[in-house]
């Protein structure tokens, strides 16, 4: 009897024992097959790699998601000629079997070719990467991108074309260049603010223009440039002869009543009233606040220019109007006689009968068309490079955008929508973001000596 329960209990422990080796094995065995997986890392840039310049910045991430990234390493060379290491970096591990305690590595590198001894010319770039993986002797899965890229660190050469340039502030002006080489942007610099350049109006490819804006705030002695960034990120640039003169502009009184802020306030149900806030702070949030953002708003709603002149000639004005604000006028609004606040107004109001048909200044594709906020029912023409005609407070709109327009074909009748004390047409003109002052555009002498007569001078220097 003790014998049987001795071999019962052998039997037992032996299985007891071959249960535990086989949960060993298996635990073993899938943290064995875990640590062997087979899928190498993965290399992504942050932007495509094509050219590199006399300082570009190559960023990008490495990932293993498996057993943890183990080194990052990123070389150039130049074909047949050493390499150079620009970055080797180990991950740390942990634990017995040394699996990778991060998944993800982001790296960023400055690369100078002069400093590397990379003339210009074809070179690669190589990024290699390996993980934690048991494979390869322990040595991880391996993977390795190559990126062919063009080394350029020359600046790109700019050359001035056109002549006397003579700016007003709240004016516009142009400037012809040609560039030597294809250039991802090139443009002018007045101060900070940034005035695309285009090209394909002239016989030469190389030949750019672009119109530029003096704000009617812009200090006379701001720096005006061209600048060109090229393929591989190197500026270059070219000064030119120009003066800005400077402009006083009239300061005028608005005469704000509690009646005209009753009229108006219905329009504006954005604006947020604490209950039993007055009515002069009700108009100053308009007046303030959503004259700040619908002013963006129109800079932005002319979206990307057309690249191509639509335009000919001198700019329309409404017909038969009066002048009844200027552009830039330093405005006063005065509340039981009390100034309340100062506002610029950025563009010209003209008034003629009421709801009178508004023709398009000059040819151009409507860009927009839509409530505006303080400036209502409003219109925006593109008329190519940059250049835009607006007209708000409008009663009516014939047109939509996508629309081309002729010169003087009406677009809408005058109204008094948005924040207008009565029936007229508020005129603006734009290059870029910038509001310039329309007078100039109405004038036919004016656009010939600052931007017809340059396009045919630079015209008739490239045919000869």
């Amino acid at each position: 009897m003790h014998n049987q329960t001795g071999k019962k209990e052998k039997r037992l422990l032996k299985r007891l024992l071959i249960g535990v080796l086989a949960i060993i094995l298996a635990v073993g065995g899938y943290f064995l097959i875990q640590r062997l997986e087979g899928k190498p890392p993965v290399i992504l840039l942050d932007k495509p790699l094509q050219y590199m310049g006399a300082k570009t910045t190559v960023s990008g991430t490495v990932t293993d998601g498996e057993s943890g990234v183990s080194r990052v390493r990123v070389l150039v060379y130049k074909p047949g000629r050493s390499e150079k290491v620009v970055l080797d970096e180990s991950l740390p591990a942990k634990g017995f079997l040394r699996s990778g305690t991060e998944t993800e590595m982001a790296f960023s590198i400055t690369l100078e070719p002069k400093e590397l001894g990379l003339a210009d010319g074809e070179a690669v770039l190589v990024v290699t990467a390996t993980d934690y993986s048991l494979r390869r002797w322990g040595a991880g899965n391996l993977a390795c991108q190559e990126f062919p890229v063009t080394v350029d660190t020359r600046a790109p050469s700019v050359s001035v074309l056109s002549r006397l340039h003579y700016f007003t502030q709240g004016g516009a002006g142009l400037v012809i260049y040609r560039i030597n080489e294809k250039v991802q942007k090139s443009g002018v610099l007045v101060g900070e603010r940034f005035y695309p350049g285009y090209a394909g109006h002239f016989s030469d490819p190389d030949v750019c223009m672009a119109f530029l804006a003096i704000a009617h705030d812009q200090d006379p002695d701001t720096p005006v440039g061209v600048t060109a960034t090229d393929l591989a990120g190197n500026q270059g640039g070219a000064g030119f002869f120009y003066r800005i003169r400077k402009k006083r502009f009239p300061e005028d009184r608005i005469a704000v009543t509690d009646a005209f802020i009753r009229r108006v306030l219905p329009q504006f149900p954005e604006i947020e009233a604490e209950p039993g806030m007055a009515l002069v702070d009700k108009f100053l949030r308009v007046n303030k606040n959503l004259r700040r953002a619908d002013t963006e708003a129109a800079r932005q709603a002319g979206g990307e220019p057309l690249p191509k002149l639509l335009w000919k000639g001198g700019f329309l004005r409404l017909p038969a109007s009066a002048e009844k604000a200027g552009f830039a006028d330093h405005r006063n609004y005065v509340y039981k006689g009390k100034v309340v606040d100062r506002q610029f107004h950025l563009g010209i109001d003209l008034a003629s009968t009421a709801n009178s048909p508004v023709p398009a200044a000059n040819s151009g594709r409507v860009a927009y068309t839509g409530d505006l906020g303080i400036y209502g029912q409003t219109v925006i023409v593109d008329h190519g490079f940059g250049l835009y005609t607006m007209y708000s407070h409008l009663s009516r709109i014939d047109c939509q955008a996508g629309d081309n327009l002729k010169k003087g074909q009406k677009l809408g009748l005058t109204g008094s929508t948005g924040l207008a004390a009565g029936d007229h047409l508020h005129f603006a003109v734009l290059v870029h973001d910038t509001f310039v002052n329309p007078l100039e555009w109405w004038d036919a002498s004016w656009i010939r000596n600052n931007i017809t007569s340059k396009i045919a001078e630079v015209e008739e220097s490239l045919s000869r």
